[in-house]
């Protein structure tokens, strides 16, 4: 496989704090400085629309794309995705939407029918990253998946027809699994490696219990994205043990890869992450098109 592969970034994320042209009202993208759990956002605390974004991987081919949601303290998500959808339909290029909605709400449903109004909508994200003795490193103030609401509402993805996005600890991983294992009509994508932050050997056997538990689950995937978010620059033995087990336990045909940009360009290039995950997959044709392509493909309903 060349370097003009065809390539499906199945995540990544478009933002415009300085322009705000919908009046969306960005909430952390404005605390310019504020620390985050992935580290100092500043620089990443400025427009980065689909123009620069498409630029990044050249010069290799980007068919499509799928826009996370960025900001949950937007007021009205749903204008997220109207400028979402805007863009990729002023530009021609296919970009798919997975937005945010409070789960834990009462106005969850009537949230959903207005994302779907618009045609790239095709899944929820709500982080329920949660660890209740490091606050600094919590998305939440609580757990939700203890959250009987959250619970019941997550149900209700099957009859929208919505995937779900499941960003959590390596200590959640095995409740999310008992959960995701009663809803095996809802597509669920796990982001960002299984959020491997703790690198000693108790914390990775932690998260390969987690890892081992959602690999059974057939309706589960895997994105090989986030690097930066836990290694940094450092894309060495931890990384590569990492990627090779989500590989081996989920498969290729259940892995896709996500640049997450801008964010992981606070520390990696574009073609850092390509060539690192193309190496891990190896040489393996039909494994490479799965992974950069075919698995976020199919999932996203492209």
């Amino acid at each position: 496989m060349t370097d003009n592969f065809p390539l499906l970034d199945a995540h990544h994320h478009l933002w415009a704090p300085e322009s705000d042209p919908d009046d969306m009202g960005y909430g952390w993208l404005r605390d310019i400085g504020a620390p985050k759990p992935f580290g100092d956002p500043t620089p990443i605390q400025r427009d980065y629309l689909l123009a620069e974004f498409r630029d990044e991987p050249q010069p290799r081919q980007m068919r499509g794309s799928v826009h996370i949601q960025a900001d949950p303290k937007i007021p009205d998500p749903v204008k997220e995705t109207a400028y979402i959808q805007r863009q990729s339909d002023e530009a021609g290029f296919p970009v798919m939407i997975v937005a945010f909605a409070d789960l834990a709400a009462g106005t969850f449903a009537e949230q959903a029918q207005r994302h779907m109004e618009h045609p790239n909508m095709r899944g929820i994200r709500q982080i329920i990253a949660h660890l209740p003795d490091r606050p600094d490193m919590s998305f939440l103030k609580r757990n939700m998946l203890d959250d009987l609401t959250w619970r019941s509402q997550f149900a209700m993805l099957s009859d929208l027809g919505l995937s779900f996005d499941l960003m959590a600890y390596p200590g959640q991983l095995r409740q999310a699994a008992e959960l995701l294992a009663d809803h095996p009509d809802i597509p669920v994508v796990l982001e960002h490696l299984g959020c491997p932050y703790d690198h000693s050997d108790e914390g990775l056997a932690l998260w390969s219990d987690g890892i081992a538990a959602l690999a059974e689950l057939s309706h589960v995937q895997v994105k090989l994205s986030g690097y930066a978010m836990y290694f940094k620059s450092d894309l060495g033995k931890v990384a590569a043990d990492v990627t090779q087990t989500l590989l081996g336990a989920f498969g290729p045909e259940r892995c896709m890869f996500g640049s997450n940009f801008p964010v992981d360009r606070l520390h990696l290039t574009y073609p850092d992450l390509v060539d690192f995950v193309k190496g891990q997959v190896g040489s393996d044709e039909t494994a490479l098109r799965q992974v950069f392509h075919d698995t976020a493909a199919a999932f996203y309903r492209f």
